[in-house]
């Protein structure tokens, strides 16, 4: 009996450590592409690594000035996102020589600042166990 109840207690433990372990899935739309010409470039990034090499990196077309991606098999932790509108499909940002965007661009929460590029701060948000969704404006 006690050999039946301690594979029981290892099945259970088992299964609680899978189940807390489990990746979510964070879904980013940008609702105001201006056109539906080129893509949105998405980058979901972590405080240590913002705005050098993403967590993960996507690209989606516009359709009616929505694009969508989705970033599959998040762990637990805190992230944002950075996203901008490659028009002439580059693959990169184009700004004006006075270093101002040429292409328009957003981050998680919608709160960016009037000058200069999007902070950590700003866009952060948590991944627990729940699907996460967002609406990025331009």
């Amino acid at each position: 009996m006690k050999f039946f109840t301690h594979i029981l207690i290892v099945i259970v433990v088992f299964t609680v450590e899978t189940i807390s372990a489990q990746k979510q899935n964070i879904t980013a739309t940008v609702v105001n592409a201006t056109s539906d010409v080129g893509n949105i470039k998405y980058a979901l990034y972590t405080k240590e690594n913002f705005r050098k090499e993403p967590v993960q990196a996507k690209e989606a077309k516009i359709k009616e000035g929505k694009s969508t991606v989705v970033f599959e098999n998040i762990p637990t932790g805190e992230y944002a996102i950075i996203c901008f509108h490659d028009a002439n499909n580059n693959n990169k940002m184009d700004f004006e020589p006075s270093g101002m965007p040429l292409e328009d661009y957003g981050a998680s929460n919608n709160n960016l600042s009037r000058f200069g590029p999007p902070r950590y701060e700003e866009a952060k948000f948590l991944v627990k166990d729940k699907d996460v969704s967002f609406e990025i404006k331009f």
